[in-house]
């Protein structure tokens, strides 16, 4: 499977290549962006890594044009942490969106995540966040050991992006746009998603839905969402 990274900081470009390769991507190299768009038509690769700030033509661009021919999933990395360059990114039809700095994990896990959405095979996938283990190819969910529970597609893409972000609240905006794409959701269809996810977690715990396992998903007004999973000793 072949994954394009494009930043002109060279020294990141080469972690990001050395962090997918021991996940056995095929890995190409851009440092601009008229060569990320040259080496996107010449390859054709399953997945692009692509900085917004860059010489020539910035991500945004790339991804615009790129977006406009074809479906390859798309990871934006940018120094800029605003909601309105966010919500710009995945408007534009970016996959995921990623604020510098970050860890290699997080790359990995993210690159997994959008790759299965896409309907490519990833050679790993269970994500796992103390007791609360995630089968998205499965399609299950199972916390400390027990019983896993089924999920529906939007729950399984809901409970994968949650998970991704673990411990940090995601705008409604960022999330809508994950589970159902630029098109398609509202806050409405939000809401009863996530209690819908609620009670498969309070499921899987053994628990109703007024029990502890609510306090997974957090909501903050105003907002959105986070998930908040307490360690085996808490």
């Amino acid at each position: 499977m072949k994954a394009l990274i494009v930043d002109d900081d060279r020294v990141l470009a080469d972690v990001l290549a050395f962090t997918l390769r021991r996940e056995g991507f095929q890995v190409l190299m851009a440092y601009d962006g008229e060569a990320a768009l040259q080496s996107w038509r010449a390859e054709q690769p399953d997945l692009i890594v692509l900085d917004v700030n860059m010489p020539k033509l910035d991500g945004f661009a790339v991804c615009r044009r790129i977006r406009a021919q074809a479906d390859t999933p798309i990871i934006l990395l940018t120094v800029r942490g605003e909601e309105d360059d966010i919500v710009h990114g995945l408007g534009l039809g970016a996959d995921d969106y990623i604020t510098k700095p970050f860890s290699p994990r997080q790359l990995v896990a993210r690159a997994h995540a959008v790759l299965r959405r896409a309907g490519k095979a990833t050679p790993h996938g269970v994500s796992r966040v103390e007791d609360l283990v995630h089968d998205p190819s499965r399609r299950e969910l199972s916390i400390a050991g027990r019983n896993p529970v089924s999920l529906t597609p939007l729950e399984n893409r809901l409970l994968d992006y949650l998970i991704l972000n673990s411990g940090h609240i995601l705008t409604a905006e960022a999330i809508m746009s994950h589970v159902w794409g630029a098109e398609g959701g509202d806050r409405d269809m939000l809401r009863q998603l996530v209690h819908r996810l609620r009670l498969k977690i309070a499921e899987a715990c053994g628990a109703d839905d007024k029990g502890p396992a609510a306090v997974y998903i957090e909501t903050v007004a105003g907002l959105g969402y986070g998930l908040t999973v307490p360690s085996a000793s808490e």
